[in-house]
């Protein structure tokens, strides 16, 4: 986002006069999520004093050093307390039927340790590329070269997880660009044979990535950035 999170950090940029975070927040309120453990790290203070009032209950980690998704994730392990929890991240926009769709999936397969949220694009090659059987996810390709995947399942930002990722945040180790990517965890998941799956998004969803993403849903006004 460059410039525009000079001053505030990028879950505080605003969709239809509130934050990205809000509604994200309002969101999985909807979908009786209302619990929320959220990691911060850049200007931190800003997002601590907005929501100081906030009527669910909130706490707030700050990651430092700021490196990486799956160290972000880690920080989380005493508040998911041995439950099945779901992780967003804080630049996507959906309807909160998708979150309940995401958890119900590790509700409908007892041996699912984690379900990923997918959308349908035409090429995921800014995303990750997810390959999948009958549901089961084979393989995911982090950023695939452009116009190589022959899948259109492209990751969505938002997971449900069994506490048994905790073990493989444990193992990571940093990647190429010295980062604990969460990415990582998953594929030591499929090596060691768990069963994952996708949860194909059904309703509206933005990635809310590049300043033409925040110009494009401000522009237009939808059910789901109003939810």
């Amino acid at each position: 986002m460059g410039s525009l999170t000079r001053e505030v950090p990028k879950p505080m940029l605003l969709v239809q006069g509130k934050p990205l975070l809000q509604h994200i927040l309002e969101r999985l309120a909807l979908a009786d999520m209302n619990e929320a453990f959220v990691v911060v790290g850049y200007q931190h203070e800003i997002i601590t004093n907005y929501f100081r009032d906030w009527p669910g209950s909130l706490e707030f980690r700050i990651q430092d050093p700021v490196n990486g998704a799956g160290t972000a994730a880690r920080l989380a392990k005493n508040f998911a307390t041995n439950e099945p929890f779901l992780l967003t991240y804080g630049d996507i926009l959906c309807e909160p039927e998708e979150y309940v769709r995401c958890g119900s999936i590790l509700d409908q397969n007892s041996e699912t340790v984690a379900a990923v949220a997918v959308k349908a694009v035409d090429d995921p090659w800014q995303g990750a590329a997810v390959y999948e059987d009958n549901g089961r996810i084979r393989e995911i390709i982090e950023k695939p070269p452009k116009g190589t995947s022959t899948t259109r399942w492209n990751s969505a930002g938002f997971y449900s997880f069994r506490p048994l990722i905790f073990d493989y945040l444990d193992r990571l180790r940093p990647s190429p660009r010295n980062e604990y990517e969460l990415t990582s965890a998953l594929d030591m998941m499929l090596e060691d044979g768990l069963e994952l799956r996708i949860s194909a998004i059904q309703g509206e969803w933005r990635d809310v990535g590049r300043p033409e993403d925040l110009v494009a849903v401000n522009a237009s006004p939808s059910k789901s950035t109003n939810a």
